[in-house]
């Protein structure tokens, strides 16, 4: 029964990054009424008991709360039909193909899933949990290393070009993907978080140059202010190979 796994998603949502004055609305399954988490224990034993150690399990919930705990259902709504019915899935509500109640807290992200470039869950070509774990401790899939591995993880089921080891890798990317890159959405292509050289320069050292009335920019050795006036770091000609390279240090291609 998916009840286990929505109480999970319920309360991480909450607790991570929505915004604190969300009207959270009971989720509603048509002749159902809340049994509580006792009830998902039998089918679901492992969701159960690994819950209390995810970060949605700080959140409590209005509808949790009629049954006397932070419930499986305030993700996967009432659950007395799902058991009725042997666990049938036409009677629960499933946050993987159905973003809905994961919006209900996370109205910030949900927002961002509407800006031009988004990775499409709203469109149902993607869904939640296939980057993010509901029920554990840790909510970056997949399981294993450090957090930010775990996020990189993610990333990697689908951009396995951009995230292959390289001879000469972008150190950036021992930051994380979301250190350039906003997962959910943004206004600019590729989903950065800068669409102009600002991004790079936020890591790489502006030097102003004395021979210029207002000052070059150099970074590293090189002055590169004609070359940023040109385009982006990654657009002008130069370094294409922003992820990493296997020939060129420099990531020039």
């Amino acid at each position: 029964m998916a009840l286990g796994a929505a109480g999970g998603a319920a309360v991480c949502l909450i607790s991570c990054s929505t915004t604190p004055d969300a009207v959270v609305v009971p989720l509603e399954i048509p002749g159902a009424h809340f049994v509580g988490n006792k009830a998902c224990l039998d089918c679901h034993a492992d969701i159960v008991r690994k819950f209390p150690a995810s970060p949605h399990a700080r959140v409590h919930f209005e509808n949790a709360a009629r049954v006397g705990e932070t419930g499986c259902e305030s993700c996967h709504g009432p659950g007395s039909k799902h058991i009725e019915a042997g666990g049938a899935k036409l009677f629960i509500i499933n946050p993987g193909p159905d973003p809905s109640s994961c919006f209900q807290c996370h109205l910030d992200v949900h927002a961002e899933f509407s800006l031009p470039q988004h990775h499409q869950v709203i469109e149902g070509h993607l869904s939640c949990v296939q980057c993010h774990d509901p029920h554990g401790g840790d909510i970056f899939k997949p399981k294993g290393g450090l957090a930010m591995a775990r996020q990189d993880e993610s990333c990697a089921q689908c951009h396995r070009d951009q995230t292959r080891p390289f001879v000469f890798e972008h150190a950036a990317l021992r930051e994380g993907c979301t250190t350039c890159h906003n997962p959910h959405g943004s206004i600019n292509q590729k989903m950065l978080v800068a669409s102009d050289p600002n991004l790079c320069l936020r890591c790489h050292a502006q030097v102003q140059g004395p021979s210029v009335p207002n000052g070059s920019i150099y970074i590293g050795n090189t002055d590169h202010t004609r070359l940023l006036r040109i385009g982006t770091c990654w657009t002008a000609g130069c370094h294409t190979a922003i992820h990493g390279s296997n020939v060129d240090p420099r990531l020039r291609y």
